[in-house]
Order: structure tokens, then C-alpha cells, then sequence
């Protein structure tokens, strides 16, 4: 019995939920609270830089305790940062690792490809195609956007320093992750 326990935990894999999202200098401007009469204004340039992100929420095998790992870029993400945050998650987490995303053009390719050929403990499993609302991490997209809505960031460095403020919040909050895997459209599955 006990051997069987141990034989359990040692085949257990990571589950990751990955997701990108794309964030501009432009503000994102959501309702608020004013004075009657004084409908708030934001000045602003337009200006056509972004910060993209790549993350994953992580589930343990064992415990379920939940993670959420990250990568920032200046540029849109293709395969080749896909194969990175995919080669980063890998130096981060022991034993298999189950990544579930959409089809998304980034997720395909010789790259990818060629990183599961060389790691056989990676094992990449798709959404159905337009079903975002079963991607937890889509609820990290919403808390970042959401606390960064009515900003003004002056430039792409302040940019990038709101989103990875937002995403050290989530990493902190195990509340605010499990809010994220319970409002998505997945089978319940936590304890």
C-alpha cells in the first residue's frame, strides 16, 4: 500500500494554465466615481507601445498549492518566446509537467515542437478552440487590467512596472488564484 502512495506522488505532473496578454501605453478607461457633473477626462498621446506577457497559473501535483510564473516582452509572442517561458517553466518545476493552452499561433511550430521532442516530461494539451472562459489565467488578465484601468503610465517602463505590481499581487494571493481557476469554466478540481 505504501509503495503504491509513493509510486502515485512520484507519477503526479504540474499542471500550468498558460495565457498572453498584451498591455499599451494607451489607458484603459473603465467607469468610476466623480462628483455629479464633473466627468473625469485622461490626457494622454497616443502612443503604440505595449508590454506583452506570457504566464502560467501552476498547480502541484500533490498539495494543489498554486503558483503563477511570468515572462515580460517588448514585442508580440511568437514560438520562440513561447519556448522560452516553456523552457523556464521546465527549470522551475520537478517531475512531468501538463501545460493546457489555447491554439494560439505562438503554441505551434518547429520550436515547440522540438521542445517536446527534448524533454519527454513536457506534455502539451490544447483548450477548445474559442473557449477562453475555460482559461483560468484569463482571470489573471482581468485583475492586472482591471488595476491598471484609469492610469496613465508616462512611459513603457512605468508600463511594465503597474503589470508586474498586478502580477506580484496575484503570485501573493493563493485567493486570488483559486478565484481565478473557480471562475473559469473548468470542472471543480480543487479540494
Amino acid at each position: 500500500m505504501a509503495e503504491d502512495k509513493k509510486n502515485s506522488e512520484r507519477l503526479g505532473a504540474h499542471l500550468v494554465f498558460v495565457d498572453e496578454s498584451g498591455f499599451l501605453l494607451i489607458p484603459n478607461v473603465v467607469r468610476t466615481w466623480a462628483p455629479k457633473g464633473q466627468t473625469p477626462f485622461h490626457r494622454h498621446r497616443y502612443r503604440r507601445e505595449k508590454v506583452s506577457v506570457i504566464s502560467g497559473i501552476t498547480v502541484s501535483p500533490r498539495r494543489q498549492r498554486l503558483g503563477l510564473l511570468f515572462d515580460f516582452h517588448l514585442d508580440n509572442i511568437g514560438a520562440e518566446e513561447a519556448g522560452k517561458f516553456l523552457r523556464d517553466l521546465l527549470g522551475h518545476l520537478r517531475g512531468h509537467v501538463i501545460v493546457v493552452w489555447d491554439n494560439g499561433t505562438p503554441h505551434k511550430g518547429k520550436v515547440i515542437r522540438e521542445l517536446c521532442r527534448r524533454f519527454a516530461r513536457l506534455h502539451l494539451e490544447a483548450f477548445p478552440p474559442y473557449a477562453p472562459e475555460m482559461n483560468p489565467d484569463e482571470g489573471v488578465w482581468r485583475y492586472a487590467k482591471r488595476k491598471l484601468a484609469n492610469g496613465r503610465p508616462d512611459n513603457v517602463l512605468d508600463l511594465m512596472d503597474s503589470v508586474l505590481d498586478a502580477m506580484i499581487d496575484v503570485d501573493k494571493s493563493p485567493d486570488l488564484l483559486k478565484g481565478c481557476i473557480r471562475h473559469s469554466e473548468l470542472p471543480p478540481f480543487l479540494r
